[in-house]
């Protein structure tokens, strides 16, 4: 059996509809915002989708700018068995949110697939759920990332088992493309491609560490230190 056909949804019986693939967008304080809002643009739309943003709370959370506020529609302890976990990460240089830990803990086994982007690889690893694995995440945290128990790869998108894991912001749409092909097929996911014209074409090739000049990483990592160990912008 093909890796698309064991975690594809079962087909319907008797002319019933199958079930939803419960989708949960896990939101936290001080999220990063385009780590949940690209996979969600990619996953919402398809059918047979229910996309849910939960957190501790139901309600608004502000992101890591502290001006772009996500509304929860679910507690974590109201989504108890979601089909498809998707995490993004943050800027903080705090230790993980332990209610979301726990919560990725306890719905992990019953999952389909969990998927991360950018730093959500670190509550991924924090819940023990990369244990010795293959994971991805944004280049100024793969020292993090293994210190947790991964093994850090700059490649964009890792797929390991039922986990998948993406480097910075921009790869969540990579990574749910990927999610969507191993649902549906690759037909599914390549129109979906198409749908969003998701064409990227950037003005320079200095995407990773491994292609920026020297001094731009540098540059980079200075300012990304000095942005985590910042206050949020009011969100008034």
């Amino acid at each position: 059996m093909s890796d698309t056909e064991e975690h594809a949804p079962a087909a319907a019986n008797g002319g019933q509809q199958p079930k939803p693939i419960t989708i949960a967008f896990v939101l936290y304080p001080g999220f990063t915002a385009l780590d949940i809002i690209g996979p969600f643009e990619a996953l919402a739309f398809v059918p047979g989708h229910d996309a849910v943003f939960v957190a501790a709370e139901p309600g608004p959370v502000t992101d890591d700018t502290g001006r772009c506020q996500l509304v929860a529609s679910a507690s974590l302890d109201q989504m108890t068995a979601p089909d498809v976990v998707v995490i993004g990460g943050t800027l903080s240089t705090k230790e993980p949110d332990q209610a979301v830990v726990q919560w990725l803990r306890r719905v992990h086994p019953a999952t389909t697939w969990t998927t991360s982007v950018c730093t959500g690889s670190i509550y991924l690893a924090a819940a023990g759920i990369l244990d010795g694995q293959d994971a991805t995440t944004h280049w100024a945290w793969a020292g993090e990332l293994e210190r947790r128990g991964a093994r850090y790869t700059e490649q964009r998108v890792v797929e390991t088992g039922k986990v998948i894991t993406a480097v910075g912001v921009s790869a969540g749409i990579d990574m749910a493309l990927t999610l969507l092909a191993r649902l549906h097929g690759p037909q599914i996911a390549q129109g979906l491609q198409l749908a969003i014209e998701y064409d990227p074409q950037p003005p320079f090739d200095t995407g990773s560490p491994s292609k920026a000049p020297a001094e731009i990483v540098e540059f980079v990592r200075s300012q990304l230190t000095t942005l985590a160990a910042a206050e949020p912008a009011s969100s008034g």
